[in-house]
């Protein structure tokens, strides 16, 4: 089934102990990396090819989001977090239903305006322990 990329959302949560998540409206693209790291264990019965482990390495989760600043409590709270370096539980919601959720650190978030446009900006994120998917 094809899916909205306006549907694919951020979502940044409140701060409780059981989050409660609100859009980041403004955004206009986001994008997810899901990544792993290889972990070789190539020896010499491999017959010269490259063997890896599985399930070992880390693995982690970027995200990045550019949008229209709208002055959101959201943006407001991403901002926050960005200059204080604290984590915050996010969520990333698709149009199928399913989720990505943990904690992540912002780790860029730059803002731009032209003179004859609005005030626009970017963001990245990085996952901080587990990310579920529900």
């Amino acid at each position: 089934m094809i899916e909205k990329g306006s549907a694919f959302l951020l979502k940044i949560g409140d701060g409780q102990a059981v989050p409660v998540f609100a859009t980041v409206a403004g955004l206009r693209t986001t994008q997810l990396s899901i990544n792993g790291e290889a972990v070789v264990v190539t020896s010499k019965d491999s017959g010269g090819w490259r063997q890896l482990l599985s399930g070992a390495g880390v693995r982690s989760v970027s995200v990045s989001g550019a949008g229209v600043f709208t002055g959101s409590a959201a943006e407001g709270r991403i901002r926050g977090h960005a200059l204080a370096g604290t984590i915050e539980d996010y969520r990333l919601s698709f149009e199928g239903g399913e989720t990505l959720t943990g904690r992540f650190l912002v780790t860029r978030l730059d803002f731009a305006g032209d003179f004859n446009g609005e005030r626009t900006y970017t963001l990245s994120l990085e996952s901080s322990g587990q990310v579920v998917a529900a």
